[in-house]
């Protein structure tokens, strides 16, 4: 589906709000290389997302959205945007596992939720699908089948988001381990936590690193080589440094 946007030659402008710079850059990097898509702006909190949205010089189409934002929930930027009168389209990325958030979402028009961590090939199924969504959408329908088409293309699954031997299950319990910690772990650290082995264990840590939500560094002491260590910087421990909306405490009864 990546010729969509080649062959209407009509470039698809999307706003990255992502409050993790590090997690933004990566976005963008992934973003570029999708055909038919164009980075038109960055924004890190919710509060700049609303601002560029204004400006009709950017000319936004799509917004990546993460939800967990320093000045406001995800949601709420959405519903500031439809207020406002912008018509973007919004694909919500999270670490939340909440349903119930999902719902919500979608009540508020988000049309893809892609959780964190996510791999470039996870993103660029839902940019695909979004593309052929549009290409689609703007055709008249000449029956039910057709409508039917349409929305089918947003929907899929999600088979390609993990390197292949790696379990959604296991990526939660080393995310589980990382997103808290106030410090860098080593593989063998989070190994014995988990209850995994140490190359196991690296495996999905360096997934996470290659995700943009972890960055590696090397610990000195001792003799011999440097160890690696990972430190967690994707946003799941935003809770720790802003105070949660009415909703998140509604929907995660205090958690992220």
């Amino acid at each position: 589906m990546s010729e969509v946007g080649v062959e209407t030659g009509v470039m698809i402008g999307v706003l990255i709000v992502e409050d993790e710079p590090i997690a933004a850059k990566a976005h963008s990097a992934y973003l570029e290389r999708v055909p038919g898509f164009v980075v038109r702006a960055v924004a890190h909190d919710g509060a700049g997302a609303i601002r560029q949205l204004g400006d009709p010089s950017y000319a936004v189409d799509l917004v990546l959205l993460d939800m967990h934002l320093p000045d406001m929930h995800g949601l709420d930027v959405v519903r500031a945007m439809r207020t406002a009168g912008h018509r973007a389209d919004v694909i919500a990325v999270t670490s939340a596992r909440d349903l119930e958030v999902v719902r919500a979402a979608v009540s508020q028009g988000v049309v893809q939720y892609l959780l964190k961590p996510f791999t470039f090939a996870a993103l660029r199924d839902k940019l695909e699908r979004y593309a052929a969504y549009r290409h689609l959408a703007g055709d008249v329908a000449s029956g039910q089948h057709e409508v039917d088409r349409v929305l089918a293309t947003l929907r899929g699954h999600d088979s390609s988001s993990l390197p292949k031997g790696m379990s959604p299950e296991s990526l939660d319990a080393v995310v589980a381990v990382m997103r808290p910690s106030t410090q860098g772990l080593s593989a063998a650290e989070v190994a014995e936590e988990v209850g995994a082995s140490r190359v196991t264990a690296r495996r999905y840590l360096e997934h996470l690193a290659d995700s943009a939500l972890v960055i590696r560094s090397s610990r000195y002491g001792g003799a011999g080589r440097p160890e690696v260590e990972y430190r967690w910087v994707g946003g799941g421990s935003a809770s720790a440094h802003r105070p949660e909306t009415e909703l998140e405490q509604r929907h995660h009864g205090g958690h992220a």
